[in-house]
């Protein structure tokens, strides 16, 4: 079953209702607003897999699964709305897809205990679970992101950056700040300078920013955009003659609408990515069969295979196998959001696994922990092919630099339990 909510106040409207279904998930997307483009393709796929398994296998573990969409324009105070008008319907989980929204839900949904997924966004610190107890950043994270970008161009030097200089034009919101601190202190490990470029919301004026780009010629551009804002900036470095194989984005600045209307000129851009592309996998005959040839698509059904289509799906995917985990765990198929935090924290995605799902050689391996919600930090590189029209993975997955990564993580989530007066624990 699927309830669409275009508004938050819709929602409160809503809550009063009998629920339908068993399985209460809330889909807070945004289909409008400067975020559109990038926010449809993921709200499709997750919500299409939830329709698919619905549609083929009767929910999960018999019970059905009761889908509800809340629109948030990308906007912090209607994600929160979203929120609050929602959580009483029995939400197992929240995906804000909003580092902004994210930050303003952890001590909402901690206080809840209605756990969220921040899969590659959100409070980067949230993976130790000790402090963290309701909030998952799994399969990767902002740092994680940061460390796997400079491995990257470290070893199109021979290992070497030294002298090299690299420029971050970056969100100038919490999102875009969040690598700020990575970035710096792999600096002082490899010896190129960084140089900060903060793009205002929501990222149309770019001008100044890219000046100094031509003016100080950094060797690399690193870029931690979304929505229009990637569009912009990819078209003002084709404007400048910036040479895209030395401009890579973090994930959230890979996906088709963000080089497409730079035609030609984009042409080896390079992107982060913590999951495989394309359409190729059994799953994706099933979602057209069950879902989009049945009229249940979320979308037109025209998003299948894109990059941001799949990361929805993919979450999607993720949380359907949390469910299954903690249905297992605690002996029913009717689980409440407790039962499913304790699915998330001993979720473990094998190679076997994903492939009994349809999706070979998707994602990486990982075991999620109570001391460990972030995954293993692997990752790696597409590059925009403008003949194909598709990007295409040039590395095998990676690890990001556990040596400078966790220390950040246990610094960060050590000084956010005591200013909130949390006793870290399992």
């Amino acid at each position: 079953m699927k309830q669409r909510l275009l508004t938050a106040i819709a929602a409160v409207a809503m809550v009063a209702s009998p629920a339908l279904a068993e399985l209460t998930i809330v889909d807070t997307s945004y289909r409008t607003g400067p975020y559109a483009a990038n926010g449809i393709p993921f709200s499709d796929g997750y919500q299409d897999y939830f329709t698919l398994l619905n549609q083929r296998d009767g929910g999960i573990g018999g019970e059905m699964i009761n889908l509800i969409e809340c629109e948030t324009g990308y906007n912090t105070e209607k994600g929160v709305e979203c929120y609050e008008a929602t959580k009483g319907e029995g939400s197992l989980v929240y995906q804000p897809l909003s580092t902004g929204i994210t930050y303003q839900l952890i001590p909402k949904a901690t206080a809840d205990g209605i756990p969220l997924h921040t899969m590659g966004y959100g409070r980067t610190s949230a993976k130790a679970g000790e402090v963290f107890k309701w909030v998952f950043n799994y399969p990767a994270n902002y740092w994680d992101g940061a460390s796997l970008a400079i491995t990257h161009l470290a070893e199109q030097n021979d290992g070497d950056l030294s002298g090299k200089k690299v420029a971050l034009v970056y969100h100038n919101s919490a999102y875009g700040k969040e690598p700020i601190r990575t970035l710096e202190k792999l600096a002082e490990k490899h010896g190129y300078e960084l140089m900060l470029l903060p793009v205002d919301h929501p990222g149309q004026e770019q001008k100044s920013q890219w000046l100094q780009v031509r003016q100080q010629r950094p060797d690399y551009v690193i870029m931690w955009g979304w929505g229009v804002m990637n569009q912009v900036a990819i078209q003002e470095a084709v404007n400048i003659r910036f040479p895209m194989e030395n401009f890579i984005g973090i994930w959230w600045s890979g996906s088709e609408n963000d080089v497409k209307s730079a035609g030609a000129g984009a042409d080896g851009y390079k992107a982060l990515t913590f999951h495989n592309l394309g359409s190729d996998y059994p799953v994706y005959d099933d979602i057209q069969t069950h879902v989009v040839d049945t009229g249940n698509a979320a979308g037109a059904g025209d998003q299948i295979g894109s990059v941001l289509y799949n990361r929805g799906m993919y979450a999607a995917m993720l949380a359907a196998e949390a469910i299954k985990t903690a249905q297992e765990m605690h002996g029913t198929a009717a689980i409440n959001a407790a039962q499913m935090r304790d699915g998330m924290e001993n979720l473990e995605m094998t190679e076997e696994k994903m492939a009994a799902l349809g999706l070979p050689n998707f994602g990486p391996e990982f075991k999620v922990s109570c001391e460990n919600h972030g995954g293993n930090g692997f990752g790696a590189v597409s590059q925009w092919n403008a003949e194909t029209g598709e990007f295409d993975l040039i590395t095998e997955y990676y690890q990001s630099d556990q040596e400078i990564i966790q220390p950040l993580v246990e610094e960060d989530s050590t000084a956010f339990a005591e200013e909130n007066g949390i006793e870290p624990g399992c």
